[in-house]
């Protein structure tokens, strides 16, 4: 493990294969190497947020956690769960002059405020950059991605680490991606498919924003790439029936425009990419291929109406929620020139809790100085060294109904 973290405003520096293994509910012991450290999570009062917000709080007991939002009442609630470390700040993410007074004296800066979908600008990166505070958000759209990473060489001459896409899918999935084509390579075997693919029951418990999420990548066109050639695809289209293992089974999934396709094309070097996903009850799966044929593609991508819509279903949704749970499941394949075939597998029965360890794993992994200076996608070295990627999957997989890496 690389040199720590101590103080405020520090420099950070960098520093296994997982075989095949089945979690429980262990939680990896965390390094104490955080003590004093200060967080201000953004959007830390909503469902990500606060969940990205308590397991950061259980990893290390010692960090200082500032939940920022714009309203205190529901910032309130959040700190009397996490304790007497932890502290609300009233931020505003789109106004520079709020996020950088916010992010005085911060450590690392947690952006969980999302929708990230059609978003101009990377206020709060720029923000981080200019005031030198460490950064991760949990982004799942391909421009934004890509926006934060035009910024890596003004992070690299701030000294600042970053990591954009850093949650459970894309985030955690595109480290075990990264890990099967390593193990592959090593064994001097070529990677040539590597498929995502992503279950969900209901929401998953991760709240309204989460709808608008789902709802505007329908207005998408799904980037896949085939043979080392770009396609653009229809999404929720190419149905497939995928095995998630242990306590989820099969399920469909469909086409889905994400940035670990792109990010797993371009860094590891895969020529074939896609990924795909799949809700519960069977009749979300149906609704949602309704939308992409019936709704006009102006509809889909107005996150104003869009925003309306959410809310609107969302009271139904919750109720069939009660219903299907929360599960989540991933499987990441990969298929290489000479047959060999491997997989990893995560799943857990409650999305809300592992999309908040996701993104801590990676919080902690910048403050115990995993991550060099620049902005990373979670797959690269630069974001998380390849001697910490088996503790950050240990930690992610905390709880988990099933963890395999078949490798």
């Amino acid at each position: 493990m690389a040199p720590v973290l101590l103080g405020l405003k520090p420099t950070l520096s960098t520093g296994s294969v997982v075989k095949e293994t089945n979690v429980g509910s262990t939680l990896a012991s965390p390094l104490n190497k955080t003590q004093n450290s200060r967080v201000l999570v953004l959007g830390g009062t909503g469902k990500v947020g606060g969940s990205t917000a308590l397991a950061l709080s259980k990893f290390s007991p010692d960090l200082r956690l500032v939940i920022g939002g714009r309203n205190r009442e529901k910032g309130d609630a959040v700190v009397s769960k996490l304790g007497e470390n932890s502290e609300f700040v009233e931020v505003n993410v789109d106004s520079v002059r709020s996020l950088e007074s916010a992010l005085e004296d911060v450590d690392l800066v947690v952006h969980a405020a999302g929708p990230f979908q059609q978003a101009e600008k990377c206020t709060v990166l720029e923000a981080a950059i200019s005031t030198r505070t460490a950064y991760v958000d949990v982004c799942d759209n391909t421009s934004y991605s890509m926006q934060a990473k035009s910024f890596h060489d003004k992070a690299v001459a701030a000294n600042v680490p970053a990591i954009t896409t850093a949650g459970i899918f894309p985030g955690v999935s595109n480290v075990i991606a990264a890990e099967l084509v390593r193990s592959a390579r090593d064994e001097n075997t070529e990677p040539q498919r590597l498929r995502f693919s992503y279950f969900t029951a209901g929401s998953g418990g991760a709240g309204p924003t989460s709808l608008v999420t789902s709802f505007l990548l329908l207005g998408e066109e799904v980037v896949a790439y085939s043979e080392g050639e770009k396609v653009e695809l229809k999404p929720y289209t190419g149905k497939l029936n995928i095995d998630f293992g242990k306590g989820v089974g099969k399920r469909d999934v469909y086409l889905w425009n994400l940035p670990e396709v792109r990010s797993g094309h371009e860094i590891l070097g895969v020529p074939t990419v896609s990924a795909r996903f799949g809700t519960a009850p069977f009749f979300w799966n149906w609704a949602m291929v309704a939308m992409t044929t019936l709704l006009p593609p102006g509809i889909l991508r107005d996150r104003n109406k869009i925003g309306m819509l959410a809310n609107f279903v969302y009271p139904s949704v919750q109720i069939f929620d009660g219903i299907a749970g929360e599960c989540l499941a991933m499987r990441v394949d990969l298929e290489c020139a000479n047959g060999r075939n491997t997989f990893g597998i995560l799943s857990h029965e409650r999305l809300s809790v592992l999309v908040g360890t996701s993104t801590a794993v990676f919080a902690m992994a910048i403050l115990e100085g995993s991550t060099q200076p620049g902005v990373w996608f979670p797959e690269e070295p630069g974001g998380i060294a390849i001697s910490d990627r088996e503790l950050l999957l240990q930690r992610a997989s905390q709880g988990a109904i099933n963890f395999i890496m078949k490798q």
